[in-house]
């Protein structure tokens, strides 16, 4: 009895809608979702009982797929156009949210209910949150009423929701007691080749700067501040500056963007000049500064003030060359510190997590242990 689903391919419809509701919870965008249906979908994620709105994920693919299964069946036993939920969310649907890192449930398929019920009104009598199962109820009505093209639609959204219910969680990082250089130059290479909006870039320049300070005991006062924060409305002198007793000893600038004379020159006369600053640093990612912006830099040398190059990457792993064994850990473990920030998207500490997991299987030598 029942319908049979093709379980690679429902794996492969949320591996391919999960990126689109990563895009529509960072962008905010109103994704068309009737508004009863969107507030029915709110109530699961406010309910405590993760079973009920992780088994719509479930429904909701039976739907995408095979719009001949009734979705109120979830057992094979109980009509012909049943479907095998609890496989589904077994081979499926609990390993994905275990791969994205979405906090889900470990318990068995519709633990808070007993064996073999259906998505029914009847089913609600001796549930505990009977409002919560009312919004599941809501929102199997509208997607039995609603073709496939709709039921995808409504999966990107719960998605979406999803990312919202991770984002609001804490997510712990991958941690190992120590990373060779070889290994943490491979980190850097990969962390930088990660979608940040230049965060990431920040956040490793910080953590080296922390390192130094902390292995060779420096008396400097390390600020920096976020991205798309504007020097001039903070009074900041560049994204990282380093002050000592009060007196700037060095401000940097960490950019993804070219580096050309125009913009050479506008740092000279809005922040270097007025500030009084001698020595700038430009950390760029990836596009070498042109000849102009050299030329321009050379021609502020000659009134006295030192503005430089140099890649990030090569820049952070000279100095992890420099400052030791022990230096590197510090390093790694001030990395833990900062990527763990509540202001740290999680996407970006999920792209860590990965990062640490393939290094350690993949990248050479390494500890005995590595523990999340």
């Amino acid at each position: 009895m029942g319908r049979s689903l093709d379980y690679a391919l429902a794996r492969s419809i949320l591996d391919e809608e999960f990126p689109r509701a990563e895009e529509l919870f960072a962008d905010g965008a109103d994704p068309g979702i009737d508004p009863d249906v969107a507030t029915a979908t709110e109530r699961l994620f406010s309910s405590s009982t993760q079973a009920f709105r992780e088994a719509l994920i479930g429904v909701t693919l039976a739907r995408v797929i095979d719009p001949e299964i009734d979705i109120r069946f979830p057992y094979m036993n109980q009509s012909e156009a049943a479907f095998n939920g609890r496989t589904l969310d077994t081979s499926v649907v609990n390993p994905f949210l275990v791969q994205r890192e979405i906090p889900c449930s470990t318990g068995p398929y519709l633990s808070s209910l007993r064996r073999n019920v259906t998505f029914e009104a009847a089913t609600g009598r001796g549930i505990r949150d009977k409002g919560a199962f009312s919004a599941l109820l809501q929102i199997i009505d509208y997607l039995q009423h609603h073709d496939s093209n709709a039921a995808r639609t409504y999966l990107t959204y719960l998605l979406s929701r999803f990312v919202a219910h991770r984002d609001a969680s804490n997510i712990p990082l991958a941690r190992v007691h120590r990373l060779s250089l070889e290994q943490l130059e491979t980190l850097i290479e990969h962390l930088l080749a990660v979608p940040s909006g230049g965060l990431i870039p920040v956040l490793l320049s910080v953590g080296i700067l922390n390192a130094i300070r902390a292995q060779f005991g420096l008396p400097w006062e390390i600020s920096w501040q976020g991205i798309n924060v504007a020097d001039r409305a903070t009074g900041a002198g560049g994204d990282i500056t380093i002050e000592r007793e009060g007196v700037t000893m060095m401000a940097i600038e960490v950019t993804e963007r070219p580096i050309d004379s125009s913009r050479v020159v506008a740092t000279f006369n809005g922040k270097i000049s007025p500030k009084g600053i001698d020595d700038y640093l430009f950390l760029f990612t990836t596009t070498d500064p042109g000849d102009d912006a050299k030329n321009a830099a050379r021609q502020y040398f000659a009134q006295g003030h030192d503005m430089s190059f140099i890649n990030v990457a090569d820049w952070i792993v000279g100095l992890l060359a420099t400052i030791g064994p022990q230096g590197r850990i510090v390093f790694f473990n001030n990395l833990l510190g900062l990527f763990g920030s509540v202001d740290v998207p999680a996407n970006l500490k999920l792209a860590w997590n990965e990062i640490i997991r393939r290094l350690l299987t993949e990248g050479g030598p390494q500890e005995p242990s590595a523990q999340v």
